[in-house]
C-alpha cells in the first residue's frame, strides 16, 4: 500500500497541474479509499495532508474542495490570468487619500534634521512618550470621553496592539469569545497564543448578550474581542442601547474586554465605545495604520485603571513596541491637523465607493455601511465563497472569501468580502461590474 503521502504527492500535482480545478469536490473519503485501495483511515490522512498544504478546503456537512489558489497566494495553471493584466486586489483594504503624500511629507521635514533624528531613532518604551501620550488621548476624545494620557500604551500596529492586550488577559488554552465572523489576523493571533475563539451569537444589532452568558456557563470565558463600530466584514455598527446591555451583561460577568475601534474613526456619527461604559473592563484598541498610511504607523491601547503594567509586560515580551520615529511622526500629524485632513478626506471617498458597490452590485445580498470601506457580498446560489473566490481569481480580482473570518466548525458563509479601499476607483467600478456578470452568470448556468 503507497504511503498516505505519495497518494498525496499525486492528488496535489492534479491540483497544480489544472486536472483538478478550483471548487471541484473532492470523491467521500470512503470512496476515495475504495476507488485507491486503502483504507478510510488512509485516505482520512490523504485528506488530512491536501488541508495541511492548503490545497483543499474541507466543509462540515458539504465536502473537500480545491481550493481557490496555490498555498503560496499565486494561482495555479487552472487560474493563468491574461497576460499583461494586473491584478485588482480587493483582498487589501488601505485606504488612501489623494495627495496623501503631500499632506504628510512636511511635518517630516523637521525631523530630518540630525539632532531630531538622533532623538526620533531611538527605542521606544511602551509608554510611549509624554507627547504621544497626550495626543493620543486628545484623538480618542473626539468620539468618546477623555481618557487619562497615563492609560495609553503603543505598539507597532494594530495587529500588535490586539495581540498584546489579548496575551495580558488571556493564558494558553483559555478561551476569548467573538463575533462568529471575526478578523482574520485574530485568528492567527489566538493560534499563536496558544488561546481558543468560542463563536458567539449575533443578531442585526449585533453581539447578542445572552450567548455571552450561555457560553460563559458553560466554561468560563477569560476575554471578549470585539468589533462594534464597523464589524470586519459585515460593517454593522451596533447602537448605543445593545451596547448598553453589553456593558452591564460584562460588568454582571466580570469578563474583560478587547475592543477594536481600527475602522470606527470612518463613523463620526456612531455610538461612543463601549469603553466608556465598562471602562474598568475593556481595552480600547485603535491605531493610525488606517487613518495615515500602513507603512509608517502606531498603534495603541487603551487599559483599563489597573492593567497598564500588565499590558506593558506584554507589549516588551512580544516585541511589539512602536518606533520612536513613527511617533515623533504622529505627534507631528496629530498635533498640525494632517490626520484631521485625511480623515475627511477617507471618509468622503469611502462613500463615494460605496455609491459604486450600490449602482454596480445592485440587486444582490450586499450587506455595508456608506461609511465603510468595505462590504460583505453575500452570493447567488449556487454559488459557494471558495469556488466564486476561484472564478474572480481568473478573472484577475482577488477577494476574500467567507471562510477566511469564520470561527468555528460550522458550515462557513456563502460570502466574500470586498475591500474598497487600495484600488483607484475606474478600476474599483470595472471590476465590481465583472464581478456582477460573474455571479449572474454562474448562477444562470446553475455552476457554482
Amino acid at each position: 500500500m503507497d504511503d498516505y503521502r505519495g497518494i498525496a504527492d499525486r492528488i496535489a500535482a492534479d491540483i497544480t497541474g489544472g486536472r483538478l480545478r478550483p471548487g471541484q469536490r473532492l470523491p467521500p473519503q470512503r470512496a476515495f479509499a475504495r476507488r485507491h485501495g486503502i483504507a478510510p483511515s488512509t485516505a482520512g490522512r490523504v485528506y488530512a495532508e491536501l488541508v495541511r498544504r492548503g490545497l483543499v478546503v474541507g466543509e462540515v456537512g458539504r465536502g473537500t474542495f480545491v481550493r481557490a489558489a496555490a498555498p503560496d497566494g499565486q494561482p495555479g495553471h487552472a487560474l493563468v490570468e491574461a497576460a499583461g493584466t494586473p491584478l485588482v486586489n480587493l483582498e487589501l483594504n488601505y485606504p488612501t487619500a489623494p495627495g496623501q503624500a503631500e499632506l504628510l511629507a512636511p511635518a517630516l521635514a523637521s525631523l530630518l534634521r540630525p539632532d531630531a533624528l538622533g532623538q526620533a531613532l531611538r527605542p521606544a518604551a511602551a509608554a510611549g512618550t509624554p507627547a504621544a501620550r497626550e495626543a493620543v488621548a486628545d484623538l480618542l476624545a473626539r468620539s468618546g470621553p477623555r481618557t487619562g494620557p497615563e492609560r495609553v500604551l503603543f505598539t507597532g500596529n494594530g495587529r500588535q496592539a490586539i495581540a498584546a492586550a489579548l496575551a495580558s488577559l488571556v493564558r494558553p488554552g483559555g478561551r476569548v469569545g467573538v463575533e462568529p465572523l471575526t478578523y482574520p489576523l485574530v485568528k492567527e493571533i489566538a493560534a499563536r497564543l496558544g488561546l481558543v475563539l468560542v463563536p458567539l451569537a449575533t443578531d442585526a444589532e449585533g453581539l447578542v448578550p445572552e450567548s455571552v452568558v450561555e457560553a460563559h456557563r458553560a466554561t468560563p470565558l477569560s476575554a471578549l474581542y470585539l468589533q462594534p463600530t464597523l464589524h470586519n466584514p459585515t460593517s454593522l455598527t451596533t447602537g448605543a442601547g445593545r451596547l448598553r446591555q453589553l456593558a452591564d451583561c460584562f460588568h454582571r460577568l466580570g469578563t474583560p474586554v478587547v475592543e477594536d475601534r481600527i475602522w470606527a474613526f470612518l463613523h463620526p456619527a456612531g455610538p461612543p465605545p463601549l469603553a466608556a461604559l465598562a471602562p474598568g473592563l475593556t481595552h480600547l484598541v485603535d491605531s493610525l495604520s488606517k487613518r495615515v498610511a500602513p507603512g509608517l504607523t502606531a498603534g495603541f491601547v487603551v487599559a483599563p485603571p489597573g492593567r497598564v503594567e500588565a499590558v506593558a509586560r506584554a507589549v516588551r515580551s512580544g516585541g511589539w513596541s512602536a518606533g520612536a520615529f513613527a511617533l515623533e511622526a504622529a505627534v507631528r500629524w496629530l498635533g498640525d491637523g494632517t490626520v484631521d485632513r485625511l480623515v475627511a478626506a477617507k471618509r468622503q471617498d469611502a462613500r463615494r465607493r460605496q455609491r459604486l458597490v450600490a449602482e454596480r452590485l445592485a440587486g444582490f445580498a450586499v450587506r455595508s455601511d456608506p461609511a465603510a470601506c468595505f462590504a460583505w457580498w453575500e452570493l447567488p446560489a449556487p454559488w459557494r465563497a471558495d469556488t466564486f473566490t476561484a472564478a474572480a481569481r481568473a478573472h484577475g480580482i482577488a477577494v476574500t472569501p467567507g471562510t477566511a473570518f469564520a470561527v468555528g466548525t460550522g458550515r462557513a458563509p456563502d460570502a466574500v468580502r470586498l475591500g474598497l479601499g487600495s484600488v483607484p476607483e475606474p478600476r474599483l467600478a470595472r471590476a465590481l461590474a465583472t464581478l456582477a456578470g460573474v455571479a449572474r452568470d454562474g448562477a444562470a448556468a446553475g455552476t457554482g
